[in-house]
């Protein structure tokens, strides 16, 4: 993984270090759905796209495989995951297995800049709360746009602000948010048909995955004194995304339909 592989990836984890990349399976393991919800993406799907037994999806930047396996469950149709974190993709195939959906969930560790080169031809692509891991907005729906087929679907996960002035307060500064119309202008320049959007998150309890994070942050500055900056470093940009989500952002689940 070269350096700005690792930048980009610490920044879609929310942290402005690398450092942390080896320590966030720790801190995030009192979470399966990382980010994007499961439900939601399940349920924009169906209301969507024109099934069969030979529909396929690919799930960038997918986690601990929570879309994955909820699409596998809930439709029956085989969905192939790509993360550049090996402990997710192994957390991935131990949850495919209890949920007894393994041969439907292929799940590879790799680097979504590559795997947008190779991987052809799906139903759909399912790109959840991955921030700039593809480039910028236009770069990422144009590489995204390379995995579907004619007339397939892209599904984002993302957030924007109401107003561009917004940018200033945003707290988490790692990321260049955009407003929804320009969102809506690239789509159009992409020839991509917004088909719905879900917003909020308002299922998700920020204090609870607050109270996880600091108890697991904790016991890491037990265990590595030295790092304690790190760890509360890490602590103070999820703090200050959870404020944005609040306060700054509209969370937001686009379907696409490539023309």
């Amino acid at each position: 993984m070269n350096k700005e592989t690792e930048r980009k990836l610490a920044a879609s984890l929310t942290s402005q270090s690398i450092e942390i990349l080896p320590f966030i399976p720790y801190f995030l393991q009192d979470f399966f759905e990382l980010g994007s919800s499961p439900k939601d993406i399940t349920y924009l799907i169906k209301q969507h796209m024109p099934l069969s037994a030979e529909s396929n999806f690919l799930d960038l930047a997918c986690g601990k495989g929570a879309v994955s396996i909820g699409i596998a469950k809930e439709l029956g149709n085989p969905v192939k995951g790509i993360d550049l974190i090996p402990a997710f993709i192994e957390e991935a195939k131990c949850k495919a297995k209890e949920a007894q959906v393994e041969s439907l969930c292929q799940f590879e560790v790799g680097d979504v800049n590559k795997s947008v080169q190779n991987e052809k031809n799906y139903d759909a692509v399912i790109f959840g709360a991955a921030a700039d891991i593809l480039g910028n907005p236009a770069e990422t729906l144009e590489k995204l746009q390379g995995t579907v087929k004619e007339g397939g679907y892209i599904i984002i996960d993302e957030a924007y602000v109401p107003e561009l002035a917004h940018n200033n307060q945003v707290k988490y500064q790692n990321y260049e948010y955009l407003t929804r119309n320009e969102w809506l202008n690239l789509f159009e320049q992409n020839q991509l048909q917004l088909v719905e959007e879900l917003e909020g998150t308002a299922e998700v309890d920020f204090e609870l995955e607050k109270q996880h994070l600091l108890t697991r942050a904790n016991e890491l500055i037990q265990q590595y004194p030295e790092k304690k900056a790190l760890f509360e470093g890490y602590l103070k940009s999820q703090w200050s995304e959870y404020d944005d989500l609040e306060e700054h952002l509209i969370a937001v689940t686009w379907i696409l339909h490539k023309k």
